[in-house]
């Protein structure tokens, strides 16, 4: 079976060519991109993949379903431009291909390499994606970063690091925060038009419960500061969603009794210290306690 690789770019000179040495063995290499002001074009060219084009859009997932119906392919392999394909996964999938007739889909594990370093928790990992399919049998929606509709069998590969898909993700604040602005955007719009009325108390308790939940239920503390640092920049970016809504309503004018808003501060506060008596953060910093005052004995 052959298997064409998909990928969408917007000014991505700087990751491009990684991306495209990583798939070469593909049979058919299509890059759509969204008219880039950069090499990014001139550099996927020379690669000798097939270059299509879309119109910017602010997300990838129309250009994504537009790229898809060029390939020619009974397999599709989607990548993202920050990303590479492992000699291992390179392998696993041309295995699938040959040898098993009734997967129709694989979801594939992702290592996020986010401010230099693989992030382990807080939900990133294993951060299961669908990126290896059979033609029609996976179908993006044109919301941002919105599951796709799946058809037929699928397959999840081993949560395996060599079997993961390497994402070079955020390499610096500015980038998380530009990338963020942008989303946002895009994420407030989508939001209004499912029929959201604002609450103020969202601006409190949404964030709040992002946090909790990547650095607590999803033990981001266990990648150190970089935990801490993205399940703040993750809260960060839900306070911002949902005041770009307040502003789309011109910044209406909203009366906040002190009492409801008492209420809603005693319940933030409950919920953290939920987290930090019952989870196993607590128990982990006793235990590294006990083993550092061991060390001093």
């Amino acid at each position: 079976m052959k298997i064409t690789a998909v990928i969408n770019t917007l000014n991505e000179e700087k990751n491009i060519a990684r991306a495209l040495k990583s798939v070469s063995w593909a049979d058919e290499v299509i890059v759509c991109d969204m008219h880039s002001d950069d090499k990014t074009v001139e550099i996927a060219k020379a690669s000798g993949a097939k270059v299509i084009y879309h119109d910017r859009v602010g997300y990838v997932e129309p250009a994504r379903n537009y790229a898809i119906s060029k390939a020619s392919s009974e397999w599709i392999l989607i990548l993202d431009a920050d990303e590479e394909i492992s000699i291992p996964l390179k392998e696993k999938l041309i295995e699938i291909t040959k040898k098993v007739d009734n997967i129709d889909h694989v979801s594939i594990p992702r290592k996020n390499m986010i401010f230099g370093k693989w992030i382990k928790h807080s939900n990133w990992w294993p951060d299961y994606n669908v990126r290896f399919f059979k033609r029609g049998k996976v179908i993006w929606k044109n919301e941002i970063h919105i599951k796709p509709d799946l058809i037929g069998n699928g397959e999840k590969l081993s949560a395996e690091e060599n079997l993961a898909i390497v994402h070079h993700h955020y390499t610096s604040i500015s980038q998380f925060i530009s990338r963020m602005n942008r989303y946002t955007d895009i994420q407030a719009e989508e939001l209004v038009k499912s029929g959201y009325e604002f609450d103020w108390k969202d601006v409190i308790s949404k964030p709040l419960n992002e946090f909790l939940s990547r650095y607590f239920a999803n033990q981001g503390y266990k990648d150190g500061f970089h935990g801490l640092s993205l399940s703040l920049l993750q809260a960060f970016s839900f306070l911002v969603m949902y005041l770009k809504i307040w502003e789309k309503e011109k910044f209406k004018e909203i009366d906040i009794p002190p009492k409801e808003l008492l209420g809603v501060l005693e319940k933030s506060g409950k919920d953290i210290n939920h987290w930090l008596e019952y989870s196993e953060f607590k128990r982990n910093i006793k235990k590294n306690v006990k083993i550092f005052l061991r060390k001093l004995i």
